[in-house]
């Protein structure tokens, strides 16, 4: 393989067909879910006319998310997870229908709305995390950080294209068109799971099952006792809560730059995501992941303590661009840790606590920043969780020697872990 080609984004677990089908399927049914994730805030506003109830529609999917994402994790453990995936998957295909038909009856209830965002974030929270649970038996170990490479970069894309083409089609065919076409979107990822082979638990059903409280506490405890986890999940909820500024993007487009700029601020990070996925290559085949995490969070702090100190629009673009190409890294080898370093009867648990580490801590980093700007101004706040960010990089790697010396695992220890 030439040194061109393996710069660009590994594209070998697509050579295995359940991966590619499900990988294909989710282009479509991500750009379809951000079409109703645009939809549902508009409508909100337009039926209350306030912005309190839009937040409010944020606050009211959060904790049935993170409950569901724990709940599907300790199910994917004892039970076959292509059945928990389809179950979901329906689930949110379903809900999605109910939001055309309230939006064709002309409802106009926010409650209804409402209820229906927190049963599809619920879903939603239940499914991600079955779904992160099934790569590493789709493909083999050395190729999992690629296939989470691959997957991100359709999540990012679709976080760009889909408000754009929601733009574009809800004044031609109105809320109704576009929930529908959520709805049908999701068949595609229905088929694409309709084919994968059944995946129970390898060896039977787990030894230790019980009531479902006590094998979440189990998962819980599983972490806090293995250092890499714990590191891992301490490293991706500092680069979360302390460097992640987006609730002063306002702030900075009205008074730095230009009010018109906020959507080029919000839509970089994630651009910076979707480049360094064309280029994964790059870092993908790294077998260090612990270091690996560790150098995402001190680079995505570098970069947003760069941007906190930017002037011009340019220059704020090109360090949320560095940031965002950090924070992509950071995913796939987090997830890649959470799926290859832990047995398989406990990858459905590991992966619904990162689900709820990756939704609690963007919310507690836009309070904190909020509440700091009030004291000490937007680019000393921005900056200053960017060096605060590099500073628990360093202090993870100082203080948990196995996020140091952490190697991928090869094809026969990773059989071990999934005995």
């Amino acid at each position: 393989m030439t040194r061109e080609k393996r710069l660009l984004v590994d594209v070998r677990p697509l050579r295995v067909g359940a991966f590619r089908r499900l990988w294909a399927a989710g282009i479509v049914t991500a750009l379809g879910a951000q079409l109703t994730a645009v939809v549902v805030p508009l409508q909100i506003y337009e039926f209350s006319g306030s912005s309190a109830c839009v937040g409010l529609a944020g606050l009211v999917g959060l904790a049935p998310m993170a409950a569901a994402a724990l709940w599907g994790g300790a199910l994917a453990d004892v039970r076959d997870r292509r059945r928990l995936l389809l179950t979901t998957t329906v689930g949110i295909g379903v809900t999605s229908s109910l939001l055309w038909a309230q939006a064709w009856a002309n409802l106009r209830s926010v409650g209804v709305l409402l209820v229906l965002v927190g049963v599809q974030q619920a879903l939603f929270g239940a499914n991600s995390t079955v779904s992160r649970a099934v790569t590493p038996r789709l493909v083999p170990p050395e190729l999992v950080p690629a296939a989470n490479a691959l997957q991100s970069v359709v999540l990012l894309s679709a976080g760009i294209a889909g408000p754009l083409v929601a733009a574009g089609l809800l004044p031609v065919a109105g809320s109704g068109t576009l929930y529908l076409a959520d709805a049908l979107a999701v068949c595609a990822t229905v088929w694409a799971v309709w084919r994968l082979p059944a995946l129970p638990p390898l060896g039977g059903r787990e030894r230790g099952q019980g009531p479902l409280p006590r094998r979440i506490m189990d998962g819980v405890r599983f972490v806090t006792r293995r250092q890499l986890l714990l590191a891992v999940y301490l490293s991706d909820f500092a680069a979360l809560s302390l460097g992640l500024p987006t609730a002063l993007f306002p702030q900075l487009a009205a008074e730095t730059f230009r009010p018109s700029d906020i959507g080029v601020l919000y839509a970089a990070v994630s651009a910076g995501g979707v480049l360094a996925g064309l280029f994964s290559g790059a870092f993908t085949r790294v077998r260090r992941h612990g270091v690996a995490v560790a150098v995402s969070v001190g680079v995505w702090g570098l970069a947003l303590a760069g941007f906190g100190l930017a002037r011009s629009l340019v220059t704020a673009v090109a360090w949320l661009l560095l940031a965002g190409g950090a924070l992509l890294a950071l995913g796939v080898f987090r997830k890649t840790v959470l799926q290859t370093a832990v047995p398989d009867g406990m990858r459905g648990r590991l992966q619904g606590i990162d689900t709820v580490v990756a939704v609690g801590g963007p919310r507690l980093g836009d309070l904190l920043h909020g509440t700091v700007e009030a004291a000490l101004g937007v680019t000393w706040t921005v900056t200053g969780g960017g060096v605060l960010t590099v500073g628990a990089a360093l202090a993870l790697l100082l203080l948990f020697p196995v996020l140091r010396h952490h190697r991928a695992p090869s094809g026969r220890e990773q059989e071990t872990l999934g005995a």
